[in-house]
């Protein structure tokens, strides 16, 4: 029986394919639902819930995003994960839904299996597995291991191993997801619809949904009633005989300190500069941009750049910038700095 259950809903996907903006479209249309949020960062700056804190949703307070930084959740569940989920069950006033927005080297499937704890099961469902896919990624042929995908990922750069850790990463978050929400479909010219049909093929049962923004409906994604943690079986993973046990020594990440910028066009030209250095997978962070009172948003991925002023700065305290850079081991962290301190 899961009536007296809190549903939790898991949100995975790779990073940079949109799961912090898709938790915030949830957010802003709660329809009343008291919703708290647990997000894992990787690195040690929690860009993710500065964005989530930026978000001025009504009844979304601060103490309702926690955050845990001291490593991936399938690695820390007993230390972090279950302490902080009964925490915000022993609330007076606790959730009626969790969100858990994973980091995107998580692998979702050793998370799962923390909800089958006697000391959590008989309190929170994981309602769903909702996978966040980047679609002009996968249509670069990037972490997927369908045939047209690789070849096309093999032209553009040989020294790329398609059986690499990331592509182990992605088969296993969709692997383990209820519904695969397939972002930034208004970037292709089909829409997604050659990549929905690859993962398809691939995955015959998936629930595949194209998406823009991440602008989900939230009753599509929430009342999924899953109980994912009684479905382990069917949700295979690359590394269930090693019990869901991974290793993140092939990522790195660091943060570079940005002093106030005059022209926000120049620090786009040199964070394309910075992400096109061997191995940069994602950049991240805030800056702060002389004669304007709003903070500076930046989220890439690859050599794509957004960015927006998502809130005011501290009236009191420095408008301290800072760029979160995470990639594959071994980073030229010298010559990255340089691209981004221009």
């Amino acid at each position: 029986m899961t009536h007296d259950r809190v549903p939790a809903t898991v949100i995975t996907g790779f990073l940079g394919a949109g799961k912090t903006t898709l938790l915030r479209h949830v957010l802003e249309s709660a329809g009343g639902r008291r919703i708290a949020v647990i997000v894992n960062e990787f690195g040690a700056v929690g860009i993710d819930r500065e964005t989530l804190r930026a978000c001025f949703i009504p009844g979304c307070a601060d103490a309702d995003i926690v955050e845990l930084a001291n490593g991936c959740l399938c690695c820390t569940v007993a230390d972090d994960f279950v302490p902080t989920l009964t925490a915000l069950l022993d609330r007076p006033d606790p959730p009626t839904h969790i969100l858990i927005e994973t980091s995107g080297l998580a692998l979702p499937k050793p998370l799962l299996k923390a909800f089958a704890w006697p000391s959590v099961r008989s309190r929170v469902t994981v309602d769903g597995v909702i996978a966040v896919v980047d679609a002009p990624a996968v249509a670069a042929g990037r972490f997927a291991d369908d045939p047209a995908a690789v070849a096309a990922q093999q032209r553009a750069d040989t020294a790329i191993d398609h059986d690499n850790p990331l592509a182990e990463v992605f088969d296993d978050q969709v692997n383990a997801a209820d519904l695969i929400v397939l972002n930034k479909t208004d970037l292709l010219a089909d829409g997604g619809a050659a990549v929905a049909a690859a993962i398809a093929a691939r995955l015959p049962h998936a629930r595949i949904l194209p998406a823009c923004e991440g602008r989900i409906d939230p009753a599509v994604l929430l009342g999924l009633a899953a109980a994912a943690e009684d479905d382990l079986a069917a949700r295979p993973s690359h590394h269930d005989a090693l019990d869901g046990a991974h290793e993140h020594d092939d990522f790195e990440s660091f943060v570079v300190d940005l002093p106030e910028i005059g022209d926000p066009a120049s620090l786009l030209v040199r964070l394309r500069q910075a992400a096109g250095f061997a191995g940069v997978l994602r950049i991240k962070g805030f800056a702060a941009v002389h004669g304007k009172s709003m903070r500076l948003a930046v989220q890439g991925v690859g050599t794509r750049f957004r960015q927006h002023y998502d809130r005011p700065w501290p009236a009191e305290g420095p408008r301290a910038g800072h760029m979160v850079v995470i990639g594959q081991t071994g980073l030229d962290r010298a010559g990255i700095t340089r691209a981004l301190l221009g």
